[in-house]
């Protein structure tokens, strides 16, 4: 017996098996297409795109990491971008360059995250005081944050911003897109916050286990409410970089991205329960999708056989993922680091 050696299995975590999948897909999508799938002008066009919903997962992961969900995400990021965009087309002149432009697309920064995290706190609140189950709670304030910017806009698109909108969605920084840095720079924020701080300690301890959350006393309250503030601000973010790609800001953007979060979400590894769910693996989750996205547009794939192709790795990884032996088979599961 002594000789016997447990034998580690390399696919035993969501993270190893989700990077497989991402190869396999990167491998098929590049024999299938290798002419336009492997081009420098795909991969660019690729970091441009995905940055804008790969943040909302962001925003995604943290509040299922407690056990809940924000289906607002996308009313969030369009109401904080049509804040802006109408603060800038009120007050700023379409041709101001310089200082004095940069000071102004700073202020509609700011009061566009402000605006998120406004919304996040109504959300945190709904969930946290008035014990609203979030998956309702947010549906419902989604559409309300969507209404509001309907009313601030009529439904129309807003347009004619000073030139230096369209730099953070469109330009590069030594080479790199800036939209790729910005996920980037906030996936490392969000992976240190939830591994190296008492903050996302005890976002975890809530998610695996509300009832040890309490007996520790824990202000549920108040974590809740921050989980949500902060998702809130990464929405708003997205809406930002959603807005400047577009060079317009409407109520109705990014209403697939919605989908997209979620499923991200999930492929991930973060346990819809709460407690468990790495960074990492919202980054594979995040290319596989566009890799098979953007070499199923290559292949000239319906969206309804594209839509049947996500709901089967979907259902799939799930699969996977629940069994006990790899960690998801109890409701509440105590989790792992995160």
């Amino acid at each position: 017996m002594s000789n016997l050696k447990p034998k580690s299995n390399l696919l035993a975590s969501p993270e190893a098996r989700l990077a497989l999948i991402a190869i396999v897909v990167f491998v098929v999508m590049s024999i299938l297409s290798p002419g336009r799938f492997l081009s420098v002008a795909n991969a660019t066009s690729m970091a441009f795109q995905f940055p804008e919903f790969a943040i909302l997962a962001l925003a995604m992961t943290v509040t299922m990491l407690t056990g809940g969900i924000d289906l607002s995400v996308v009313g969030t990021s369009n109401l904080s971008a049509v804040f802006a965009a109408t603060l800038l087309t009120q007050f700023v002149d379409p041709s101001l360059t310089g200082g004095d432009m940069f000071m102004w697309l700073g202020i509609a920064v700011v009061a566009a995250i402000c605006v998120g995290m406004l919304a996040g706190l109504f959300n945190g609140i709904l969930v946290a005081i008035f014990g609203l189950p979030p998956i309702l709670a947010t549906l419902g304030s989604g559409l309300v944050f969507t209404g509001l910017a309907v009313a601030l806009t009529g439904g129309s698109a807003v347009m004619g911003f000073p030139v230096g909108v369209a730099w953070l969605g469109n330009e590069r920084l030594f080479g790199i897109p800036i939209p790729l840095i910005l996920f980037v720079i906030l996936a490392l924020i969000i992976s240190f916050v939830l591994t190296r701080t008492s903050f996302g300690f005890k976002i975890r301890m809530y998610g695996a286990n509300p009832l040890a959350a309490e007996f520790a006393a824990l202000d549920i309250d108040k974590l809740l409410i921050k989980v949500y503030v902060l998702s809130g601000a990464l929405s708003a973010i997205a809406g930002l970089l959603i807005m400047s790609r577009a060079n317009s800001a409407k109520a109705d953007y990014g209403s697939s991205y919605l989908l997209l979060a979620v499923l991200i979400a999930v492929l991930g590894g973060v346990n819809p329960y709460g407690g468990y769910g790495k960074i990492i693996g919202v980054v594979l989750a995040v290319l596989s999708m566009q890799f098979l996205s953007s070499g199923l547009n290559m292949l000239q794939v319906s969206n309804f056989a594209r839509e049947l192709i996500w709901g089967v790795l979907l259902i799939f990884v799930m699969i996977v993922n629940t069994q006990k032996s790899f960690g998801f088979g109890a409701k509440k599961k105590s989790s792992a680091t995160t």
